[in-house]
């Protein structure tokens, strides 16, 4: 079983802010072996003046249309990188997907700690990756409709943004393909916060990514909070989502998960909530190998109909 790279857990960061400082490959490089073909430092839309970038693993061969994930890398919003997601767009694409991980732009905070580049930027340039995957569907043979997210911690929180909201929610952004949709028909969130008022609250060393997110705290920036949290945007049309969450979670406490499963089973949501006992902010051992089949079994339920 190929272990997802946010399994470990020895830092104190969301996600453990992995910066990997690994050796570009040549673009359309063909992985024979894994049948498997991989694209670097695709461009997929705009942040700003800045190009944002995205690293794509297909299968070699076959004509699909192939289902998608976008996988959105963790790192408190401050820090982390695409390449946290490198292993697992390429076991993706040995399962007949076509996988990306991508660049978003992160808070970076200034010397006082307020964010150059605050919410809602980190969901807009996610959205944007989505689009794009639409806007080339031809090209990659993807299947418009069977598009999934998944990521961990904030990567997990801005999955969940992903399948909870749609163009009246006003995080779209301006990054490109605004003709398409950003609408995403699966996802899987581990261990992100769900609620970021309670989570500020509740948090064990979590409160200064929440403010460098946000731009304050919960009494002085409560609208940015409010849409900044999946669990406000939860309706019964949201796709089927997966929460991965560990009972001894300090970072974001496990009541993140059972809050959100609740709202989502109020308003009639489809979401399946699987706690993890006596794992934290990062899965480790058997716990992290059950997660990681629990991910794609439920990614291959909702976008491989056909093998239901």
């Amino acid at each position: 079983m190929v272990r997802p790279l946010h399994a470990k857990n020895n830092r104190p960061l969301f996600y453990c802010m992995i910066l990997l400082a690994a050796s570009l490959w040549v673009l359309n490089v063909s992985l024979d072996a894994a049948e498997i073909t991989i694209e670097k430092d695709v461009v997929y839309g705009k942040g700003g003046d800045v190009d944002l970038k995205l690293d794509l693993a297909r299968p070699t061969q076959g004509d699909g249309p192939f289902p998608a994930i976008v996988f959105v890398h963790g790192g408190g919003w401050l820090g982390g990188s695409r390449e946290t997601h490198e292993k697992d767009i390429k076991h993706a694409a040995e399962l007949s997907y076509v996988a990306v991980t991508i660049t978003y732009r992160l808070t970076d905070p200034d010397e006082k700690g307020k964010p150059r580049t605050p919410f809602p930027a980190q969901i807009e340039d996610a959205k944007c990756a989505v689009r794009w995957l639409r806007a080339n569907a031809k090209m990659y043979h993807i299947d418009p409709n069977r598009i999934g997210a998944g990521g961990g911690s904030a990567g997990g929180h801005l999955s969940l943004l992903l399948g909870t909201t749609d163009e009246k929610a006003g995080l779209e952004g301006s990054g490109g393909h605004a003709d398409q949709s950003s609408r995403v028909q699966a996802v899987v969130n581990y261990f992100g916060p769900t609620d970021l008022v309670r989570a500020h609250a509740t948090s064990v060393g979590g409160q200064k990514y929440f403010e460098t997110l946000t731009g304050g705290t919960p009494e002085t920036a409560a609208a940015v909070y409010a849409a900044a949290s999946p669990v406000t945007h939860l309706s019964k049309d949201d796709p089927p989502m997966l929460t991965l969450h560990g009972s001894e979670d300090k970072l974001v406490p496990p009541d993140q998960a059972q809050l959100f499963d609740a709202k989502a089973k109020e308003v009639g949501a489809s979401h399946t909530l699987m706690i993890l006992v006596g794992q934290g902010h990062g899965f480790k051992g058997e716990s992290n190998d059950k997660a990681y089949q629990a991910m794609f079994e439920f990614f291959d339920r909702h976008l491989k109909p056909e093998k239901k």
